[in-house]
């Protein structure tokens, strides 16, 4: 849709969830709203395409859950959440193992059955890491849950999706890693979790469908004339990018996905398999179907591959040192300074937010800029 008009009162720099839940409370104040996506689709992260009937999540699983109930009645008044509990493998080599840590996990690595035999045996695996002062990622994964545990379920997968050795990645990392000393493989522990009914376009165009869009847009690139067309810009690009990467670029890793449509029904009987082994080049098989509990003859899997970030790649994981804390700093101060434009989201903010977090932050900002 081609904007309809000279002037509006927001212009939104990008239609994910940040983006489009600001829209929906502006618009429905009769606020006016014009959105620009550089993308050919509205969504950000969330979109997704429809493959022989299966919604396939088009930038990697997104699972939604969370334990704040007006974000959960927020999305549900747009679209029905299905009853999806996470519930992911682990396959290490020819092993199969559940996650997160719990009973079952502890069981299939040691054959233990019961909470006392796990603590035990953890305190065991813990050994002379127990008392250290952990200097990197490595020495507290070692203390927290000891050697079995690090090796098969967190070095490998660590080290493919930051591309660096465990020992060279900062402890915080990892500062708390959840043991369940019960046979419960749900993932989350929020009140909610599900997928909406028929994909996340249906929530998205919800609620976008009050405002003008105009995708394949660049704003960075056509900045003046855009800036131009409203009282007020929300931006939720990239930070750095905005001021032009002046005093340098935030770093972030990428993805990549190799999707693919097979003549089966079931590939691997879960939503989420995650290849923990350093052989394996990928991190996890998403099998799209089973987040919707898909009976379709055929099924969609993709294969996400870790990979170095750089302006040609979608950013997905801040690198969250102090390195880049440090400038990432530098740039909010720059963006509290500049006139009429708000910033917001997950890439203008620097950090990473999951999605309800990222909804609860828009109705927040909206609020606030609303009453104004």
């Amino acid at each position: 849709m081609e904007h309809k008009q000279e002037k509006y009162d927001f212009l939104i720099v990008g239609s994910g969830l940040f983006g489009a839940v600001f829209a929906h409370k502006a618009t429905a104040l009769g606020k006016s709203c014009l959105v620009v996506d550089k993308r050919s689709h509205v969504g950000g992260n969330v979109f997704c395409r429809n493959i022989q009937g299966i919604q396939v999540h088009n930038y990697g699983a997104h699972i939604f859950h969370t334990s704040d109930k007006e974000v959960w009645d927020f999305v549900n008044q747009f679209v029905p959440f299905n009853r999806y509990t996470n519930s992911p493998l682990a396959k290490y080599g020819e092993e199969l193992y559940n996650l997160p840590f719990n009973m079952n996990t502890f069981h299939q690595l040691w054959g233990i059955k019961t909470p006392e035999e796990a603590r035990k045996k953890i305190a065991e695996q813990r050994g002379k890491y127990a008392n250290i002062n952990p200097q990197n990622l490595e020495e507290q994964a070692l203390q927290l849950v000891g050697h079995d545990i690090y090796k098969k379920l967190i070095k490998g997968y660590t080290e493919k999706q930051w591309g660096c050795k465990a020992t060279e990645l900062p402890s915080f990392i990892i500062r708390r890693l959840p043991l369940r000393f019960t046979y419960d493989n749900n993932y989350f522990n929020d009140k909610y979790q599900g997928i909406p009914e028929g994909g996340y376009n249906i929530l998205i165009n919800r609620l976008l469908e009050n405002s003008d869009i105009i995708l394949n847009t660049d704003f960075l690139q056509q900045r003046e004339e855009l800036m131009e067309k409203a009282e007020t810009i929300l931006y939720t690009g990239m930070l750095d990018a905005y001021f032009n990467y002046q005093y340098g670029n935030l770093e972030f890793r990428s993805l990549r996905f190799e999707t693919q449509l097979l003549d089966i029904d079931n590939f691997q009987g879960n939503a989420v398999v995650n290849y923990t082994d350093a052989e394996t080049p990928f991190t996890r098989i998403i099998e799209h179907k089973h987040f919707d509990y898909g009976t379709q003859p055929k099924t969609v899997i993709t294969k996400e591959y870790p990979q170095p970030w750089d302006q040609t790649k979608e950013a997905y994981y801040p690198v969250n040192n102090d390195k880049n804390e440090q400038l990432a700093a530098k740039y909010k101060f720059l963006a509290n300074q500049e006139p009429n434009v708000i910033f917001g989201g997950r890439l203008a903010d620097y950090k990473y937010y999951d999605m309800d977090e990222v909804i609860r932050l828009a109705l927040d900002k909206a609020d606030a800029i609303l009453k104004q």
